[in-house]
């Protein structure tokens, strides 16, 4: 989304030719091909965990620390697989997120018109808040498994819980309050009298 947002702001005249569906197709592939790469090796090295006698996972999914955690051999390489994949495909996205609205900012506040300087801005704002409320709870819960040993497992599991519900409860809303005609309803539902 960032990199169709700079093609978008940047060079709306060539939108079309950038963007083509072929490109959109290979940039897909890509995030496919990346995401099958760094979580692959994830259940491979658990299928080598000796699992004693407890086989129950106490989360409502299976998340690959979750499962770790029950076996009874040593976690550290699954542990620490975990937590470097979590920071290089986070670190990465973020950096590309940041270089992308970089420039997208820098083009922006080139715009003479001030109307088309904002509206350029708003186009933006949903997406980076989508983006900051996934990023920060996805950091909490995995963090919180990795070094938060002295949590109680019920807030483990409330946080994981948490990373699952939230942005997919909060991008409707987000992206939604800037649809005029739904600004509307509410201000007219919440303000009758």
């Amino acid at each position: 989304m960032a990199f169709d947002r700079y093609v978008a702001i940047c060079t709306p005249l060539r939108y079309a030719t950038i963007l083509t569906n072929a490109r959109i197709v290979k940039l897909g592939l890509v995030g496919l091909i990346r995401a099958v790469l760094f979580i692959l090796p994830l259940p491979l090295i658990l299928s080598r965990q000796p699992f004693c006698d407890n086989p129950i996972i106490p989360h409502t999914y299976c998340e690959h620390i979750a499962v770790a955690k029950i076996s009874c051999g040593d976690t550290l390489v699954n542990r620490t697989y975990g937590l470097v994949v979590a920071f290089v495909v986070i670190g990465l996205d973020l950096t590309l997120v940041a270089l992308s609205y970089s420039l997208i900012i820098r083009a922006v506040l080139r715009i003479s018109s001030k109307k088309s300087c904002l509206k350029a801005l708003n186009t933006c704002t949903a997406h980076i808040c989508v983006m900051m409320t996934s990023f920060t709870l996805f950091f909490f819960s995995t963090l919180t498994h990795r070094f938060g040993q002295s949590i109680t497992p019920h807030v483990h599991i409330i946080l994981a819980n948490l990373f699952f519900l939230i942005p997919p409860m909060l991008n409707p809303i987000i992206y939604g309050v800037k649809t005029k005609e739904l600004r509307d309803k509410v201000v007219k539902y919440t303000c009758r009298r």
